[in-house]
């Protein structure tokens, strides 16, 4: 696990490779800058919800790449003016996606249909001639 200091302290980037544990070092990595942010502690329920709604999309993009994308290489964290973007980058080739028609008494299935009902945006940015993708979610800021 590698922080990379980018010189701006509204963006995170943690390294995360072959790191055992990647889904509950994202989840601390990215609590960690929740609070350097003031996102947490959080002064109302409605905040307190915004928090853990950014850490259950972590866990979910993150956790996808673990079992459908050869693992996640990084997880970037940006805060934006009225949004908090998450990016998690891995060596997949496949094309993430809520199951349709989404079971929800089925196990399994249900992390991109998650990120679906959470955040505002979502989607996949691909480099031509490279390998892998990132998978990006934005949720909005708390008021």
């Amino acid at each position: 696990m590698k922080e990379t200091a980018s010189g701006d302290p509204e963006v995170r980037t943690l390294a995360l490779g072959a790191a055992s544990g990647t889904v509950p070092l994202a989840r601390d990595f990215t609590r960690q800058a929740l609070y350097d942010w003031g996102w947490l502690p959080a002064a109302t329920a409605d905040r307190r919800a915004a928090a853990e709604d950014v850490l259950l999309v972590v866990s979910e993009l993150v956790t996808n790449a673990c079992l459908h994308a050869e693992g996640p290489e990084s997880l970037r964290v940006l805060r934006l003016a009225e949004v908090l973007r998450l990016e998690v980058a891995d060596r997949g080739a496949g094309q993430p996606a809520p199951r349709t028609p989404h079971r929800a008494g089925r196990p399994g299935g249900h992390g991109m249909f998650i990120v679906q009902r959470l955040c505002r945006a979502w989607g996949i940015d691909r480099t031509p001639g490279a390998p892998g993708k990132t998978v990006w979610a934005e949720l909005a800021a708390p008021a």
